[in-house]
């Protein structure tokens, strides 16, 4: 790490002197996020050690296997941001129902986090790179009073901050305002998150797509067709495309807000409404593909302008560099328009 290079701490006071009357209550969070993630890193980098890796027969409320790393990080994020006095409540992927914090100090909080403790974890046996996805809303409800399920149901386009921690060679923590995206590397030397990536923007093209192929034939039409005109491209133009696909999405959308690109997450015949969470999973990384110049979608609608009707609510999504995704929309138009043409 370069002398003199900004920690999270010092970048987070610098951004408080720009907003006066702010009570610090959305910095606080982004730190004490930052600990949990530290505590997690630390845990994860001493597998063998601890075993944290192994898998369990608990399943989770979405029905997958949950190991001891989901429940370790779940317990962590859950511990430091109760003990923060900046949340007044929080919802898991982990969990079935909301965790409201119902004291004094955490009823006058103004913000609700929710979170995917571990993205990738059914793929960390294989050492292969995991992640921790968050979301911060401001509430709906009055502050001084518990906060309900109203605060948590609110549309991606009302997130005031979101980020992820990158688990892999290095460990990052990536976070986003509406000011900008800025990218944070740990420094074990020091214990501390520098800033390494200033200003994060994601290129308008890119040349990399994400999606897993060997489920192509049970994707709907528009999206067959959209990746097939990448592969028929690289006939004419050898190697214009290129598929790079790791199968944890905090790893493969890291990638693609640094390089450009498009990951596609698409429903299917047998998961009709889609995979991915909206709530833990896709609102937080469109707010932050939002913000640095990306886009991202169900494949007809902005996933931030979606309006959620539960918090472990799915969608298929499609997100990346704002010409790819464009272009994919484009595809999905014409197919619309063509069905109702039939019709």
């Amino acid at each position: 790490m370069k002398p003199g290079k900004m920690t999270l701490d010092e970048f987070r006071l610098s951004e408080l002197r720009l907003y006066p009357n702010a009570t610090g209550e959305l910095s606080n969070l982004l730190r004490e996020i930052g600990l949990a993630a530290k505590r997690i890193y630390s845990v994860i980098s001493r597998n063998g050690e601890t075993g944290i890796l192994s898998s369990t027969n608990i399943r989770n409320t979405s029905g997958e296997i949950v190991k001891p790393l989901d429940q370790y990080a779940n317990e962590e994020l859950l511990t430091v941001l109760k003990h923060s006095l900046s949340c007044a409540g929080v919802a898991s992927e982990e969990e079935e129902n909301i965790l409201v914090f119902d004291n004094k100090a955490n009823n006058n909080s103004q913000y609700v986090v929710m979170f995917d403790p571990i993205d990738g974890s059914s793929n960390s046996n294989n050492c292969m790179t995991v992640g921790t996805i968050f979301g911060i809303y401001r509430r709906c409800t009055k502050t001084g009073t518990p906060c309900s399920i109203k605060d948590f149901l609110q549309p991606g386009r009302h997130l005031v901050a979101a980020g992820y921690i990158i688990y892999g060679v290095s460990t990052m923590m990536v976070y986003a305002t509406k000011r900008g995206v800025n990218g944070f590397t740990l420094d074990p030397a020091i214990g501390e998150f520098c800033l390494s990536h200033p200003k994060i923007c994601c290129p308008d093209v890119g040349r990399i797509y994400s999606v897993n192929e060997s489920n192509i034939l049970n994707f709907g039409v528009t999206v067959r067709q959209y990746i097939e005109s990448m592969q028929q491209y690289n006939v004419a133009y050898p190697g214009f495309f290129t598929a790079r696909y790791v199968g944890s999405m905090v790893a493969d959308l890291h990638r693609t807000l640094l390089e450009g690109g498009i990951f596609l997450y698409p429903a299917t015949e047998d998961h009709q409404d889609g995979k991915l969470r909206l709530m833990y999973e896709c609102n937080p990384f469109a707010f932050i593909f939002e913000v640095a110049g990306g886009m991202a979608i169900d494949g007809c609608r902005e996933i931030l302008s979606i309006i959620p009707a539960r918090v472990h609510q799915r969608t298929p999504l499609f997100i990346g560099s704002r010409d790819m995704v464009t272009q994919l929309s484009y595809f999905v138009k014409y197919e619309n328009r063509a069905g109702s043409r039939r019709s």
